[in-house]
């Protein structure tokens, strides 16, 4: 498919931006130079490596495979991996990036040429700003860490204390990367550059795997220590004397072992999100390198607070901050009842209750805003948006982890019965969740393929000429665009007031819902990410599935579904300032 529907404009913008010398002999090795970059632009298959991209996408393919093996290994048979080779390997992938980071800024990027043109739907400012608050958030992780395994170096392996000093700087270069240069389509050293971003890829990944697996462990961890209290007195002096052996390496009584070890627990979400947006964000630069720009291609307007006192947002930020200030308050309430039998029940009820009252507003909303997109009928932006593509891509992935455990809750409520009051609330909880998530994906993937202004000006061409074909017809050809403008002066003016008034209310309706959506989703985030699992705690799927299964479900499904969440906010900003 062909990007640029006049490929000689192409030419002469890329042309344009050329240093002086570097122009082409001839206008058919110009043609032929399009033709061939055509291909690339294939938006069939986004995912998939082909042409150019084959040598850096099959690197990239073998290095996440192999990674994942040695991550798998490590999690499921951690005595079989004897040296520690997953971080000797997740160490040596940052090295590789932070080589090619610094040849990329420092010598390839100031070269004449290599960078004609910019992606400016690429790294808009929600997702830079996310990423920054993401990125901070993870070096003071690195700090917590670095001190907490320092000060349990004896019984840490070597490679584990040096991973912070090395995992740091990578996070710091790569977020600098990110912020200056994701937009850029790179026209110069393309085989190396697609190789590099491949490689950073690769151990945003790894680590994001590496991240989740570590999580699932300290949550194994603390359901067998529960199944095991009822048994403890079974348990004969061999393995307690095992049990001590295991708690002579955690953290010991000191206060500022504790604070590290606290530091490092709360921050810990933030680390995971921070790898899948920057892998999206460097998968977006490596499919935008050798890419050309169309001479149409728009710039996206900025988020600013003058979007928000323009727009005359108040009902949607309301009722957002009534879902921020209710959830921080179950939030707390769950965290301290969950841990006690006498209060334990109630929390389960406060957190589904709050959920139950949530979800059906947030589905309610996201109808509302379907029902307006048809009203509007903006016209589909064509064109091949990498940026685009992904994001729908990222939506539809990562809503598979929350339908995944919804449909499996769903099951095990159905199948252990709806006799308790807790099997009734899981399986009004499940069913909820399914019409949220498919109505909130189906309003954000409508808003994303909108076009944000051309609709406006076809349709009242449209009109116009519906209303006066004949007019036109019987006037000569010399006053043809005199006697134009005057029916334009004219009649076409109620119509552009008309049309002025619904595009001012729709754009209204619509900044109201993505306001209220964007605060619901964050607190549907903070909940699961900061460690309020009831999927674990209930019984209701372990029971049904066994602990070994539900364990593995649930542990696949819940970072997608707090990345789902996540994702979401950005992609609903992207609608609110579009609107």
């Amino acid at each position: 498919m062909n990007l640029d529907p006049v490929p000689s404009a192409a030419v002469e913008l890329d042309s344009s931006c050329r240093p002086p010398g570097n122009h082409p002999s001839n206008e058919p090795v110009r043609n032929s130079d399009q033709h061939i970059q055509d291909p690339e632009l294939d938006p069939v298959l986004v995912w998939a490596p082909s042409g150019k991209r084959l040598i850096s996408g099959l690197l990239g393919i073998n290095v996440v495979l192999l990674g994942a093996a040695l991550v798998a290994g490590q999690a499921f048979k951690p005595s079989g991996l004897k040296h520690q080779e997953p971080q000797v390997f997740m160490l040596l992938l940052m090295g590789v990036s932070l080589v090619w980071m610094l040849w990329y800024l420092l010598w390839a990027r100031k070269q004449p040429g290599i960078c004609p043109h910019k992606d400016h739907h690429a790294g808009g400012i929600t997702v830079t700003v996310v990423l920054m608050l993401f990125a901070a958030c993870s070096l003071l992780l690195y700090i917590c860490r670095t001190g907490y395994l320092i000060s349990m170096r004896e019984c840490k392996p070597a490679v584990t204390v040096l991973s912070s000093f090395i995992e740091a700087p990578f996070l710091a270069m790569q977020t600098y990367l990110l912020w200056a240069h994701s937009k850029d389509c790179v026209h110069r050293h393309k085989i190396i550059t697609r190789s590099g971003l491949m490689v950073i890829l690769s151990a945003d990944l790894l680590l994001w795997l590496n991240a989740v697996t570590e999580d699932t462990i300290h949550e194994e961890i603390e359901l067998e220590r529960e199944d095991s209290n009822t048994s403890l007195s079974e348990t004969d002096f061999s393995d307690l004397a095992e049990t001590a052996n295991s708690t002579f390496c955690q953290c010991s009584a000191s206060a500022s072992c504790l604070v590290l070890r606290k530091g490092f627990e709360i921050l810990y979400p933030f680390n995971i999100e921070y790898y899948l947006m920057a892998g999206c964000m460097i998968y977006v630069m490596w499919k935008n390198v050798g890419r050309r720009m169309s001479p149409g291609h728009h710039v996206t307007q900025k988020l600013t607070l003058h979007i928000v006192y323009q727009g005359g947002v108040i009902y949607g930020l309301v009722l957002g901050g009534l879902v921020l200030i209710a959830g921080v308050t179950v939030f707390i309430l769950y965290q301290v009842w969950v841990s006690q039998h006498r209060l334990r029940f109630t929390a389960f009820l406060i957190f589904y209750g709050y959920h139950l009252a949530v979800m059906p507003v947030m589905s309610l909303c996201s109808l509302a805003g379907l029902l307006v997109y048809r009203l509007e009928r903006r016209a589909h932006e064509e064109g091949h948006n990498p940026t685009r593509s992904l994001d729908v891509l990222l939506l539809v992935a990562a809503a598979i982890g929350q339908l995944a455990l919804s449909y499996f809750s769903l099951v095990a409520a159905l199948a252990v019965g709806t006799r308790w009051p807790l099997g009734d609330l899981d399986l009004s909880y499940s069913l909820l969740s399914l019409l949220e998530l498919i109505l909130q994906n189906i309003f954000i993937i409508e808003g994303l393929h909108r076009h944000p202004s051309l609709l406006a000006k076809k349709k009242e061409k449209e009109r116009s000429s519906i209303f006066k074909p004949k007019k036109k017809v019987v006037v000569p050809v010399k006053e043809e665009g005199k006697t134009d403008i005057s029916l334009l002066d004219t009649s076409a003016s109620p119509v552009v007031q008309e049309r002025d008034e619904k595009k001012s209310w729709s754009k209204r309706a619509i900044q109201e819902i993505c306001a209220f959506l964007i605060l619901s989703n964050i607190m549907l985030w903070v909940i699961p990410a900061f460690g309020v699992h009831p999927q674990f705690e209930n019984g209701l799927g372990k029971q049904f599935f066994g602990f070994s299964a539900w364990f593995v479900l649930v542990n696949l499904g819940q970072p997608l579904s707090v990345f789902y969440r996540m994702h979401s906010v950005g992609a609903l900003m992207e609608l609110f300032i579009s609107a």
